[in-house]
């Protein structure tokens, strides 16, 4: 699933490294910790390797 916003694309990256171990997981917050509990790696990886090209800073409510 790709990400829609440059925003929710950084979350799924800090989430993805703590996930990994690279960072601390108690280091997180917001959207990042819920998705670090959520997806999987490789969820995490795709949404985090999404283009930035055209996105939005942060997505629109809809």
């Amino acid at each position: 699933m790709p990400a829609k916003s440059k925003a929710q694309q950084k979350a799924a990256g800090a989430a993805l490294a703590a996930k990994r171990g690279d960072i601390k997981k108690s280091a997180l917050q917001g959207a990042s910790k819920n998705m670090e509990k959520s997806m999987s790696e490789k969820e995490l990886h795709d949404m985090a390797a999404t283009k930035r090209t055209g996105k939005p800073q942060h997505a629109g409510k809809s």
